[in-house]
């Protein structure tokens, strides 16, 4: 008895397009700077809260740059931009720095990373 058709489908992302933003890399970004900032000025027991926020944000940059990068961009933006893997992993690499960093400067170089790969992503969109 056959319970399931399966059939081979092609989708090259989760769901149809649509779904991907990389505004949600670019707010945690930001956090991550924020924290930093405020850093200095917080008491022993905000600074550490402080640090476990801003790893967890960081971590949640890498996490959305990896879901835009592996689902919805396709092989031809990579053929229209051939940096554009380069870019995903510096900047993926960037927030890992972030990490083990307290200088908003390291946080500022990662928010302009993203929004350099928010740039191409929003040309693609409307192409």
């Amino acid at each position: 008895m056959k319970i399931f058709n399966i059939k081979p489908v092609y989708a090259h992302c989760d769901l149809p397009c649509g779904v991907y933003d990389p505004a949600q890399a670019k707010i945690e970004a930001e956090s991550v700077r924020e924290i930093m900032k405020k850093y200095l000025a917080a008491d022993e027991q905000d600074k550490i809260r402080a640090i476990i926020i801003k790893e967890q944000r960081a971590e949640l940059v890498k996490y959305h740059l990896m879901v835009l990068w592996a689902d919805y961009f396709k092989p031809e933006h990579i053929e229209k931009y051939p940096d554009l893997h380069q870019q995903f992993w510096l900047a993926i690499k960037q927030a890992s720095t972030c990490k083990r960093s307290l200088d908003p400067g390291e946080a500022q170089k990662l928010i302009d990373q993203v929004d350099a790969i928010a740039e191409i992503f929003w040309e693609t969109k409307k192409a």
